[in-house]
């Protein structure tokens, strides 16, 4: 695992070696996960645990929470609709295995999620 600053020098070196320009700003990235999913309750409570507010889960409505994670973007322009957002989940690369079982969580319910979003209701 990189630094994402350093990752974020090395491609601003980059663009600037090819003569390309791009953007990048703080900001936050955000998917939608089922809201009747069991393990929700749990991934909440891992959340607040290990992240506290870098990451956040927020209910839309009845059917959909909003999992948000702060972060950069990085795209060739500010009005790009096409780019990169880097995030920091795992604080603690030694022995952080309490993060890395979150993030595998998030990743799996996402997966999940768009198998049921996409899912004729």
């Amino acid at each position: 695992m990189t630094n994402p600053e350093l990752l974020i020098a090395q491609r601003v070196l980059l663009a600037m070696r090819l003569g390309q320009t791009l953007h990048v700003e703080p900001g936050r990235a955000s998917f939608l996960l089922p809201a009747d999913i069991p393990q929700l309750k749990g991934l909440e409570m891992a959340l607040q645990r290990e992240y506290g507010s870098a990451v956040t889960l927020i209910a839309v409505d009845e059917e959909f929470v909003e999992v948000g994670l702060s972060g950069s973007w990085i795209a060739e322009d500010k009005d790009a609709h096409e780019g990169m957002f880097l995030t920091v989940m795992s604080v603690y690369p030694e022995g952080g295995t309490a993060h890395h079982r979150t993030e595998f969580l998030i990743y799996k319910l996402w997966q999940m999620s768009e198998v049921h979003i996409s899912s004729p209701a």
